[in-house]
């Protein structure tokens, strides 16, 4: 155990003084153990009152989240689809594919978000609310990250269409506006609302020209002297050029006509068209691009990078993806300016706005509180085949780094375990020996688990933890004196010693009952009985029992007395074997020719004349039942040799 300050964690347990005491901490396959130590810091002035407990620290609670665990179950399913999609696809179906992987990665992502959102509203816990609406927020940002990377890294769109991308990207995670506007709309008189011109000018900021020019059309009604300004905004917003990657126009062709509309709106500024209407006026400036206006609708855009978007619509429309960090980490600068400090997210966006994959990751690992975003993402990234130069990471690719942690923090819950086996699979390096670690600790609490996770050995023909998991369930099934279960298990583990033992126990429990259990067990024992001798004693004296029952007596006594004369039987067994003879030996018609006879004579002798080992051997003289049963039996054997001397002699004769 390491014994050193763990500050941060003291933060996480109530009554520990870390100036006062010492913590040491065990790192578990997914929790962190912390104690108090007996060391007293230097400095202490006195001695702090102990802490008899050990505190469980989970590295990712997430995954105890019952909405979340739909994330965890979902995206697997999609992670497995991705793995098995075939390489032979030509590139542009590849990358089509790509991105609806993607996009099913943030359906998944928005079906937990609105889940969680509904129910921090409906319940009543405080506490839980307080945490439901931080997984919203969490899960916000990993849905903004992800789909900018897969605007910028996946589609990797061009020059033209890169902003109607982001235009949607921003429109996407800047959903209000369509509820102020529903409100607008179904007021009585939607002109003079007093959210009619935010609406309005929200409309303008996210480029949705067409919304923005419906709404206008109610204020136009309702004040006819304006009219004329009315329309030439109108005018002004209809001619907007719009660039459409599917057109015939080139982007050369769409920058000229975007140029000299952005010179007719100047103009109209310039003339002051919209000098008698305010609103109007500062529409026109956010359509010229004036950044001054632009940050003054600062609570409008709310972001940096809405700003940088709408900076980017009415400035430069056909920015180029080299270009972007220049405009992004300006606009960062003009917006923030000073009033805040930019946060882990402000940072992992602009990393991706460099077209710096590696960091995005790695800074999305340190702020993210587990590693379901970054192992997914970089997982579809590197079949992109976009990680090439980062493929170096902690001995491993960096792909197989991530999804080997993420798998691992699945196995410590109590399900999900079965998912983090495919992550492991394909991992080609250290897939196998994470799998073979992680299996091991999988608690067998039942049987049905058991053989889940047997199943998964076994395909995977892991021998050595098919044998491990079978002894672990023969001699907890032995233990709770489940004999056939414990049998079946040992078979299944080729454990020779223990199915030996528990063969043993089928034996005695036959001669103090009388019966076999589990006989549907011993009856199908096939081949396996070949396990180990007693096993095949075993399986054969149970084929003893059904030849008597079947009165096929000639053949039952042909196996009796081969157990007995092939060593097969226990010695220790043999004056049950011989007792189980005494009705053969009655029959009315022979059944032991002489010969047969003469060896059941022997083995008799044989356990009378002390002629077996020691830790066999019988007291006969101190047993009276013992005793009779001998009388009994050499009775039998004697009037049966001379039934069978004569049977014999007259067949001769």
């Amino acid at each position: 155990m390491a014994e050193v300050d763990v500050d941060p964690i003291t933060t996480l347990i109530p009554g520990i003084d870390s100036s006062q005491r010492h913590l040491g901490f065990v790192w578990g396959p997914g929790d962190l153990l912390a104690y108090e130590t007996q060391y007293k810091p230097t400095g202490a002035q006195h001695a702090a009152q102990s802490c008899p407990f050990v505190h469980v620290v989970r590295k990712d609670e997430d995954i105890y989240s019952p909405i979340l665990r739909k994330l965890f179950n979902e995206s697997h399913h999609i992670f497995v689809g991705l793995q098995n999609m075939k390489d032979d696809v030509p590139s542009k179906n590849k990358k089509h594919q790509y991105i609806s992987v993607s996009k099913n990665y943030r359906s998944v992502i928005r079906a937990c978000m609105e889940e969680l959102q509904r129910v921090a509203v409906s319940t009543r816990d405080t506490a839980l609310a307080t945490q439901y609406g931080n997984q919203v927020s969490i899960l916000l940002a990993v849905e903004l990250i992800w789909n900018l990377c897969e605007v910028l890294f996946i589609e990797a769109a061009p020059a033209g269409s890169l902003l109607l991308h982001l235009l949607d990207w921003v429109r996407l995670h800047k959903a209000d506006v369509d509820e102020k506007a529903q409100e607008v709309l179904q007021s009585e008189c939607p002109a003079e609302h007093q959210a009619y011109w935010d609406v309005t000018v929200c409309y303008i900021l996210q480029g949705r020209i067409d919304e923005a020019r419906q709404i206008l059309l109610k204020q136009a009604s309702q004040q006819p002297a304006a009219r004329v300004t009315f329309k030439l905004m109108d005018s002004l917003l209809m001619k907007m050029p719009i660039y459409n990657p599917g057109g015939t126009q080139t982007l050369t062709e769409f920058d000229v006509k975007w140029r000299r509309w952005h010179q007719e709106c100047d103009r109209c500024l310039q003339d002051n068209s919209f000098a008698s209407h305010p609103h109007l006026e500062l529409i026109c400036k956010i359509l010229v691009g004036d950044e001054d206006t632009l940050l003054e609708q600062r609570e409008h855009l709310s972001t940096w990078y809405h700003f940088l978007v709408t900076r980017l619509l009415y400035c430069h429309p056909t920015v180029k993806p080299t270009e972007l960090h220049y405009y992004a980490q300006a606009s960062m600068d003009m917006f923030l300016d000073g009033r805040s400090a930019p946060e882990p997210l402000d940072s992992i966006l602009l990393a991706a706005f460099e077209f710096d994959i590696h960091q995005v990751i790695k800074d999305c690992s340190i702020a993210l509180n587990n590693w379901w975003f970054v192992a997914h993402l970089t997982d579809l990234l590197d079949h992109c085949k976009l990680l090439q130069s980062h493929n170096l990471h902690f001995g491993s690719n960096l792909r197989e780094f991530l999804l080997l942690e993420y798998a691992s923090g699945l196995f410590t819950h109590h399900s999900l375990w079965q998912l983090a086996v495919d992550y492991f699979d394909h991992c080609p390096e250290f897939g196998r020996v994470y799998l073979e670690l992680q299996i091991e600790r999988v608690p067998l609490d039942t049987e049905r688990k058991a053989l889940k996770v047997l199943r998964i050995c076994e395909q995977r023909q892991m021998a050595e933890q098919v044998r491990s998991i079978c002894k672990i369930m023969a001699k907890k099934a032995l233990r709770n004196n489940r004999l056939g279960s414990a049998l079946s298990w040992s078979i299944r583990a080729k454990d020779a010693a223990f199915a030996t033992l528990i063969s043993e126990r089928f034996l005695q429990d036959y001669c103090t009952h009388g019966t076999f259990s589990d006989l549907d067990l011993i009856d199908n024992l096939g081949s396996a009985m070949l396990l180990s001798d007693r096993l095949t004693f075993l399986g054969k004296y149970r084929e003893f029992h059904k030849l008597y029952a079947e009165k096929q007596f000639a053949e039952a006594a042909r196996l009796l007395l081969s157990l007995m004369t092939a060593k097969i039987a226990p010695r220790s067994f043999w004056m049950t074997l011989l007792t189980d003879a005494l009705p053969l030996l009655e029959q009315k018609q022979v059944i032991f020719s002489a010969d047969q006879t003469y060896e059941l004579m022997h083995c008799l002798e044989e356990l009378t004349t002390g002629k077996v080992a020691p830790e066999t051997e019988l007291s006969m003289q101190e047993d009276n039942i013992e005793a009779t049963k001998i009388e009994l039996l050499r009775l039998a054997l004697a009037r049966n040799l001379a039934l069978a001397i004569v049977k014999e002699g007259t067949l001769e004769a």
